[in-house]
């Protein structure tokens, strides 16, 4: 049931991430909604402070790689489907698609949430899930869609 999904999507509210520049917000809104399921998952990090860029930035990398890992699993179970990541995709260093080129890994490749235009925020108080940084513990989110 995509009910807390479909809550957390706000209208006008995105940015493209690293689909093809021809993907507007609309299409990437729908892209989420056409399907009838949304595994959302939330990984929590020790972070002292926001100044810890590369702490920030390993985090962010782990959280990722832990839901490719769980995506692997699902699509073999026959749960087709594609992933909403902690901001966007850094599967490719120099990304193909910033210099014109076709994606290399166009089934693995992933967006940042508010790129479908999800609200976070409100996702996660839909699905009962925290949210906020506090004791130094700071939540990343993702989501694997699929039917």
């Amino acid at each position: 049931d995509l009910h807390a999904v479909k809550a957390g999507v706000v209208k006008g509210f995105a940015q493209l991430g690293r689909e093809p520049p021809a993907v507007t917000p609309a299409q990437m809104k729908q892209k989420v909604l056409t399907h009838k399921k949304a595994l959302v998952v939330s990984t929590e990090w020790e972070i002292e402070d926001f100044s810890e860029t590369d702490k920030l930035k390993e985090a962010k990398a782990s959280h990722n790689a832990a839901m490719l890992r769980l995506i692997k699993k699902l699509k073999a179970e026959g749960h087709d489907g594609f992933m909403v990541g902690a901001s966007g995709c850094t599967l490719c260093k120099p990304c193909k698609l910033a210099s014109g080129e076709p994606c290399e890994h166009p089934d693995m490749m992933y967006s940042c949430m508010s790129a479908y235009c999800i609200w976070v925020k409100k996702l996660a108080e839909d699905c009962n899930m925290n949210y906020e940084y506090k004791n130094k513990i700071l939540p990343f989110f993702g989501m694997y869609v699929f039917d």
